[in-house]
């Protein structure tokens, strides 16, 4: 494991979580556990939380690229993806890359785009390329999708899929700051402006090796006994049509791996991955219709309480 990355890596963290994004530790880690792995992260939760705030900062402070969609009802492919256009000066197509086309890429509102523009970002989030008019394009690496969802109770949205739902290693929520702290937020107004000038603590190099440090993270057979467990008991479940499929067992252990990582251990503990059991596998469950308003969180908590952690 390359310490010096690694402290560069925890360094960037407490600096964001102290001077940015104050009381929003736990959804800043989770960006930088899906960075780590290749994966992309859902953030559930009303407007004016600090979303967007979040996906400035970490491209800020990282010197990524950031490139942002604003999901609304008429959104096109296209406006995601880019398009050829006719050069007649040139006599020929030229391709005009979109918003995709960054390494940190922010959707925002992701469930007020229609389906078929959903769609779009499948083979971006998968395969890390997209296919235009016949032609492949490469993404660059790293490339992590940020995608903030409102809540499904609010006008003007239609639900993700279980195919896009999929694509997304981690999901979790904002939530409401406690209140000295969004006092304090109040009083001292809007950080946007600030963030243009937030220092550069990270940058491509550094985390495409810590990238190569995290798949290298020991997973023991009886981690893997445990993870496995977990998820046969969501496919098993009493209220469960649908439980977590083998990709999201890979994208648990991956995850598990980088939260080790930044934990400063070169081994995965059985409680990285009960810890990320929720924000790898609720957003994945499909329910029983009769059972469809139960809190899917709290379910996924239920089993993981359920299943003893195996002894060292």
């Amino acid at each position: 494991m390359n310490a010096q990355t690694a402290t560069r890596i925890d360094e960037t963290l407490q600096y964001l979580n102290h001077n940015v994004l104050q009381g929003k530790q736990e959804a800043l880690r989770l960006a930088m556990v899906a960075m780590l792995t290749g994966g992309h992260l859902l953030i559930e939760d009303l407007p004016g939380l600090g979303k967007t705030t979040l996906a400035l900062a970490l491209a800020g402070s990282t010197g990524l690229s950031l490139g942002r969609v604003q999901c609304t009802s008429d959104l096109l492919p296209s406006d995601i993806t880019g398009l050829s256009i006719f050069h007649r000066e040139e006599g020929r197509f030229v391709f005009l890359p979109g918003p995709i086309f960054n390494h940190i890429v922010l959707v925002d509102e992701i469930n007020r785009a229609m389906p078929r523009t959903q769609s779009a970002l499948l083979e971006a989030m998968e395969e890390r390329r997209v296919t235009v008019e016949g032609t492949t394009h490469p993404l660059p690496d790293p490339f992590l999708v940020i995608a903030t969802q409102n809540p499904s109770e609010q006008t003007g949205t239609y639900p993700l899929p279980e195919s896009q739902l999929d694509r997304f290693l981690l999901c979790t929520g904002i939530g409401y700051p406690p209140e000295a702290l969004e006092k304090a937020i109040i009083a001292g107004g809007g950080i946007r402006d600030r963030l243009a000038g937030l220092p550069r603590l990270l940058d491509v190099e550094a985390l495409l090796a810590a990238r190569q440090a995290v798949a290298q993270v020991y997973l023991g057979d009886k981690v893997v006994d445990y993870l496995h467990r977990f998820i046969a008991v969501t496919r098993s479940h009493s209220v469960v049509l649908t439980g977590l499929s083998t990709r999201a067992g890979i994208g648990l252990a991956q995850a598990a791996r980088a939260a080790a990582y930044l934990a400063g251990r070169d081994y995965v503990a059985p409680e990285d991955v009960r810890d990320l059991g929720v924000a790898c596998g609720a957003h994945r469950l499909l329910l029983r219709p009769e059972f469809e308003g139960r809190d899917r969180r709290e379910l996924i908590r239920t089993i993981l309480a359920e299943i003893p952690l195996p002894l060292a």
